[in-house]
């Protein structure tokens, strides 16, 4: 048995910014890889990173070692950075308190050996005492070096795809005693060196390899069929090793090293070894198979100019605490290898030590040439792991992975405008599916984030999930005959008349009496003439119907005395089409009010209009949105600065005739002014017309949320522009809503980036979303008792979750 005690073998001489200078001798430039989403690339992607990867190395100086490390520990999700101060917010962060998960880090280490030589003899021990003026000794060669690994890094991090991070000094230090503390936590220790194992700490460690040509079946690739999610009409892609990845679910080491060797010394070594297994491969099946596949090697060298000869190295270290366990991980990891056609080296004694301590990043340079498979460098990066975790933004909408179920923040809002240049979404998802849910999910949290929400519902979906904020909300219901108390032409004082305001009331008459026609700039500044004057000939109760007869009692003057052309404005059709809505007019129910009432939303940050009893009335709803659009200007847009948020639910049934769907364009147009965002609900996009104010909103709509659709997306993809891998992705929505984690999956396209996740919540925020059936009578009827939503939710969820 041999104990080695890391303090007394420091393996790092010095540190100066993100390179190491070992004691051995060698420089190692150190970067974190930030890669893509698991789940996120497709086939196309694969072979694009593949590529990416291979411009980058392959131009790097003879002799140098490239060494990838990932990293996967077993983790417990801790919340924290989660929001924890309402009561949904704390019940969620609880929810997910303690969650098993994988966390993998990344690492690219790029390695300049102390004498270019990297023919080693078989075991080298790495923490051995060596000379002490090392770094002086290699400043000749640094600045090239450095120079190149600087060319390739840039240009991986110019394929948008994966961003390598210069690591510091404190990182890698810390990094080098996690590994040879064994990865324990809380404490030091040291590493035990037995001939049955490898111990560090609690920890008992093995390794398995891939170290000869012979590991290898018929072929490698960039990509291959993910079986989990593909189905008889899509192929859903991962990397070629992605399954040694994330989704072993054990704590292991992923080590890939690379030595970029010299093309034609290996070409010749190559021919000798051809030559010699000619002569005896008539002496067993063994050399011919050996014979064919360096053949096939040298074949491949000789047919590509930009072919660059490497030899490679891979191997999987991994560990647990009941060395028992250390057999079943080692099965999952072949049983990984044999789908890939891979049979792996399982080295034990001396050279289990040599595999375990010698993948450390300094020490990866003492590898020897029977640990080593030669290839072509393509061949070796088909071995890269080129995904990772799903990644949270530092805050946002919380949803949860596909891997784990852990929380994930994204930022949909993206107030710097990196991936969208307009916050507005859509849900698309048939009857059933969860819209509303997810609705209630994501509008509850920006709520509670501090926006301030709109929401225009024919449904009645919000009103549980309102009821939670007493003070906060206010309910503006549309009943037959009534007004909703919204007066646009009432003004507190003669301060509010300011040009925007003129503006929004020009705008708001025009959409009444000339919905129809295209309104002209001479148009447009007759009307502001004409309010202008009313305003200052009137100095009290203003409203439709006072401004009506204001101009039917002016109108002999009236253009005369404002020097209006009468073409700019036809008095005796305004006043035609004006009458429906004033004195005894259809519809003048709609405007009856003189005093406003909209004070009674201008402190309300949940404000919602349920407009149920409209909704096949397409002249009342349209007014009904007008009306709503001033109270929205005059109230919730007043303060720029502030975010606010306006849905359309159950958008369909507004979209039934064409002027209410130009009145909803309007917001469009309008919100890019303010700090705000739009949402539409539908059950298919089908259900917006195929026309021109159709696409101006879909245009404007940035990020989607689509929900499981059995009759499938091709409208869809088709309307939105959606690529194969995103079809490929709504396609592998899989719900399950059985078991003790109920979720649903949505695919999610926020710019260009999209992706599957899923919505698992706890009891308590279950029963603050559910929008109709026996549960949410019976939580309704607590309410009723208690008229405390939070004391309802929680009685329920006792009893019945």
């Amino acid at each position: 048995m041999k104990k080695i005690n890391l303090s007394a073998y420091r393996p790092i001489a010095d540190i100066q910014d993100n390179i190491i200078f070992a004691n051995n001798g060698n420089v190692v430039v150190c970067y974190e890889g930030i890669l893509p989403e698991t789940y996120s690339l497709s086939e196309k992607d694969f072979e694009d990173l593949h590529g990416a990867w291979f411009q980058a190395l392959k131009s790097l100086a003879v002799g140098t070692v490239v060494h990838k490390q990932d990293i996967y520990i077993k983790k417990f999700y801790t919340s924290e950075q989660l929001p924890n101060s309402t009561f949904l917010e704390k019940a969620t962060h609880d929810h997910f308190k303690g969650r098993e998960y994988m966390e993998h880090r990344c690492y690219l280490f790029f390695i300049l050996t102390k004498n270019k030589t990297l023919n080693n003899p078989k075991y080298v021990n790495p923490l051995r005492n060596v000379t002490k003026d090392i770094v002086q000794k290699l400043d000749d060669n640094l600045k090239s070096f450095i120079g190149s690994v600087s060319d390739s890094v840039s240009f991986i991090n110019n394929s948008r795809k994966i961003e390598l991070i210069p690591r510091e000094a404190e990182e890698i230090q810390e990094l080098t005693n996690s590994y040879f503390n064994g990865f324990n936590e809380g404490f030091d220790t040291d590493i035990l060196l037995e001939k049955k194992s490898v111990t560090i700490g609690e920890n008992y460690f093995d390794a398995l390899a891939i170290n000869s040509e012979l590991c290898f079946g018929e072929s490698v690739q960039s990509s291959k069929t993910n079986e989990k999610f593909t189905s008889d009409d899509f192929v859903f892609h991962q990397g070629f090793i992605d399954g040694l990845g994330l989704t072993l679910n054990e704590n292991h080491i992923v080590n890939q090293i690379i030595y970029l060797d010299d093309k034609q010394k290996w070409r010749k070594l190559l021919d000798k070894k051809v030559e010699e297994l000619n002569k005896s491969s008539n002496f067993g099946s063994q050399n011919k198979v050996v014979l064919g596949k360096i053949q096939h090697i040298l074949d491949q060298i000789n047919a590509d100019d930009n072919s660059r000869i490497i030899r490679g190295h891979i191997n999987i270290i991994y560990w647990d605490k009941n060395p028992e366990n250390l057999a079943r991980i080692g099965s999952k990891i072949k049983t990984e290898f044999k789908e890939l056609d891979i049979i792996p080296y399982y080295p034990r004694g001396e050279e289990r030590k040599n595999y375990i301590l010698n993948s450390y990043c300094c020490f990866s340079s003492n590898f020897s040439n029977t640990d080593m498979y030669v290839t072509d460098l393509k061949h070796a990066l088909c071995l890269f792991i080129n995904n990772t975790n799903y990644k949270s933004d530092p805050s946002g909408i919380i949803f949860n992975d596909r891997e784990h179920n852990i929380p994930v923040l994204k930022d949909v809002w993206d107030e710097r405008k990196k991936r969208i240049k307009a916050r507005n979404f859509a849900i698309f998802a048939p009857t059933g599916e969860g819209k509303s849910f997810l609705a209630n999910n994501i509008l509850r949290q920006y709520f509670e984030s501090g926006v301030r929400l709109v929401i225009i519902d024919l449904g009645g979906s919000y009103t549980k999930f309102a009821k939670l904020y007493p003070e906060q909300y206010t309910i503006l219901r549309y009943e037959s005959g009534k007004n909703l108390g919204i007066n646009p032409f009432y003004i507190s004082d003669i301060n509010d008349l300011t040009p925007e305001r003129l503006e929004d009331l020009s705008v708001f008459l025009f959409e009444l009496f000339a919905s129809d026609l295209k309104v002209t700039k001479a148009q447009s500044v007759s009307v502001k003439k004409i309010l202008r004057h009313y305003y200052d000939s009137i100095p009290e109760y203003h409203s439709l119907d006072g401004f009506y007869h204001f101009i039917e009692s002016n109108q002999k003057d009236l253009l005369n005395q404002l020097k209006i052309h009468p073409d700019y404005f036809n008095v005796t059709s305004f006043l035609h089409v004006m009458s429906e809505y004033v004195g005894d007019g259809l519809y003048s129910f709609l405007f009856e009010v003189s005093e406003d009432q909209t004070y009674k939303i201008e402190d309300k940050r949940l404000i919602v209009f349920e407009l149920d009893e409209v909704k096949d009335n397409k002249e009342i709803l349209s007014v009904m949105l007008k009306l709503i659009k001033s109270a929205i200007q005059r109230t919730i847009w007043k303060n720029r600065a502030e975010k606010g948020m306006i849905l359309f639910d159950e958008f369909a049934k507004q979209l039934k005739f064409e002027n209410v769907l130009e009145s909803v364009e309007f917001y469009y147009q309008a919100i890019r002014k303010q700090n705000g965002a739009i949402g539409i609900i539908l059950q298919s996009i089908n259900q917006l017309p195929n026309n021109a104010t159709s696409a101006s909103i879909l245009e404007n709509t940035q990020v989607i949320y689509s929900l499981n659709n059995e009759k499938g997306y091709a409208e869809l993809v088709k309307r939105l522009n959606l690529s194969t891998h995103d079809l490929n992705q709504l396609k592998s929505i899989k719900n399950n809503l059985t078991g003790p984690r109920k979720y649903t999956e949505m695919f999610i396209k926020i710019g260009k980036q999209s992706n599957i996740f899923r919505l698992e919540v706890p009891k308590e925020v279950y029963a603050a979303y559910l929008t109709d059936g026996q549960e949410n009578e019976t939580i309704m009827k607590l309410y009723e008792q208690h008229r405390d939503m939070k004391k309802a939710i929680i009685e329920f969820t006792s009893k019945s979750i």
